[in-house]
């Protein structure tokens, strides 16, 4: 109790907001093992994670899209066979939709709360 009160009470700020701290950070331990300090932000790290995800969704979207007509194609007039693709291929294009605007969400989210985060 005493040490925290010590450490509440007492030194100045190390850095002048957010970007500062995370700065000195990365220049701290991140520099000496040879990794590139020059990039502050997290933008481009979560744009390339929502990117291969999105391309993965986008791949497995084909794949069913693919199934589906296949399913279609070979039913041979069974209706139940015909509805299965049918349900398969709706199934396909609304998650491909929810997909798409989930990733323009988090990218307009992102472009707006990233450079924020940084300089308060």
């Amino acid at each position: 109790m005493i040490i925290s009160a010590a450490l509440l009470a007492g030194g100045r700020a190390q850095a002048a907001n957010l970007g500062d701290a995370f700065s000195n950070m990365m220049n701290r331990f991140a520099a000496p093992t040879g990794y590139n300090t020059s990039q502050r932000n997290v933008e481009p790290i979560v744009n390339n994670i929502i990117s291969i995800a999105l391309s993965f969704l986008g791949v497995i979207f084909v794949v069913l899209a693919i199934y589906g007509g296949y399913m279609w194609m070979t039913s041979q007039g069974n209706t139940t066979k015909l509805t299965t693709a049918r349900e398969l291929l709706t199934a396909a294009v609304i998650g491909l939709i929810i997909v798409v605007a989930a990733y323009a969400i988090t990218f307009f989210v992102i472009a707006r709360v990233t450079p924020t985060l940084l300089t308060q």
